[in-house]
């Protein structure tokens, strides 16, 4: 990624936590001052959200590609927040039959889609930490997520994968991630 488009994603991202920080603050203000504290202590009944069905993938029988499996993830207003949501499903641990290529613990830290469609998906150090290695686990671990976006978001044409808010050259020494990727199928059953 060229060094101007690295400094606006990490522009972009110091952004969001800025409002992040003050849109608590003042929420933690404006609870302070409230004048019917009996109300907080209410909790509104929980009632599920609404929901849409996406395409996740996740590690086939033979473990050298994956499968597309449909499930429901919660639905996001606008393509930044679906994308969100997408990923937040595809990197939740699940259970078996089920194998996810994602590693344990790998948390979503922040999620950003340009104009022209390439989305930056920043994870935490666990996403490297804690893989496996070895050319397929990594190839679909990448491709996981990169085909999860493309596949279920018209607007998300390319996928480029941050750690800690930094670019990586990869994740366990076979794939090139200092650009945005495509979808491909290849990998997938």
């Amino acid at each position: 990624m060229p060094r101007r488009n690295l400094i606006i994603v990490v522009g972009f991202l110091a952004l969001i936590a800025v409002v992040a920080v003050g849109i608590a603050i003042a929420v933690s203000r404006w609870n302070r001052g409230s004048r019917t504290p009996a109300a907080a202590a209410v909790t509104p009944p929980v009632t599920p959200g609404r929901r849409i069905k996406a395409r996740l993938f996740y590690v086939g029988a033979d473990g050298t590609r994956l499968a597309g499996v449909e499930r429901e993830v919660a639905y996001g207003e606008g393509t930044v927040e679906q994308a969100r949501q997408i990923v937040e499903a595809q990197i939740a641990p699940v259970t078996e039959p089920l194998v996810s290529a994602v590693p344990p613990a790998t948390r979503l830290r922040a999620i950003f889609v340009t104009e022209l469609g390439n989305a930056y998906v920043d994870f935490s150090r666990e996403l490297v930490m804690g893989h496996s290695g070895g050319s397929t686990d990594e190839l679909l671990t990448v491709y996981s997520i990169v085909n999860a976006l493309t596949a279920n978001l018209p607007a998300v044409k390319s996928v480029q994968l941050l750690v800690d808010g930094k670019q990586l050259e990869t994740l366990a020494g076979h794939v090139d991630l200092r650009r945005p990727l495509d979808r491909n199928l290849a990998w997938v059953e």
